[in-house]
């Protein structure tokens, strides 16, 4: 009878040292993550056309949480631990034509992406469907039709390559932007006159993008609010195949939109 108990004891304690390590390897892995998360890549996905063509809706990205060094929405839930932005020796302020992620000023719960095209200072305006950055006209040239679609309607837009200025003598940053034309509601504005520590903030689909141009939903991106710099395409699916429609995933995925570097 011994015996057997002492069987049975063992066991029991090699059962319940089995679940331990099990609950340790889970909860290692989930600190790693947490802690990869905050200080190296957060993965996002893209809900909305606003970035179209440079980003499409059902793209996934990994954000740089270290490129604009870290502030309380680098951490996980936006706790505030402390308050502005601490730079590291690898981080850098942002520069006009970066796509940065950004805590929605009106609403911090809500991510945006779009692109940084005006710097702390500058003074932002547009004229005529045209870019003034500092009273001088960014160039633009035509670059082709760009055939969009959103919920089933098709339309065919005007495609254009724009050179953003860079403030450090490095070359201008080129991308492209979409319109419908020069005359709709946001392509004749007020100068904006970007704030200290604050940053303006356009999407590349310009005449389908809410952001620092209307003041009351977006307006200037406080330094703060920056969670990092989109940097690299993982992952992208066109939506027509659901979660549980596993034998439509392969023909859903853009192939070609895999595994690509952000500009």
């Amino acid at each position: 009878m011994k015996a057997k108990t002492s069987v049975k004891m063992a066991s029991a304690k090699k059962a319940s040292g089995g679940i331990i390590e099990t609950v340790k390897t889970v909860v290692y892995a989930v600190l790693i993550a947490l802690v990869v998360r905050t200080v190296a890549y957060e993965p996002f996905n893209i809900p909305s056309g606003s970035m179209v063509p440079t980003l499409l809706v059902g793209d996934y990205l990994f954000v740089s949480k270290f490129s604009y060094g870290y502030s309380r929405y680098s951490l996980p839930f936006g706790l505030p631990l402390f308050s502005g932005r601490l730079y590291t020796p690898i981080s850098h302020h942002p520069q006009r034509g970066d796509v940065a992620v950004f805590k929605l000023p009106t609403d911090t719960s809500t991510d945006y992406i779009k692109r940084i095209v005006g710097l702390p200072g500058d003074h932002i305006q547009m004229r005529h469907g045209m870019l003034y950055i500092n009273d001088q006209q960014v160039p633009r040239k035509p670059a082709g039709d760009y055939v969009y679609e959103e919920a089933g309607t098709t339309i065919v837009l005007h495609r254009y390559l724009e050179e953003l200025p860079r403030d450090s003598g490095e070359a201008p940053v080129e991308h492209p932007i979409i319109k419908v034309g020069d005359d709709g509601p946001l392509d004749n504005t007020q100068v904006y006159e970007v704030p200290p520590d604050h940053y303006f903030a356009m999407g590349d689909n310009r005449d389908n993008s809410q952001d620092s141009r209307v003041l009351s939903a977006v307006g200037y991106v406080p330094a703060e609010n920056l969670v990092g710099q989109a940097q690299f395409l993982f992952f992208s699916t066109d939506g027509s195949a659901h979660w549980w429609e596993v034998w439509k995933w392969p023909f859903a995925i853009r192939y070609r939109r895999l595994f690509h570097g952000i500009s």
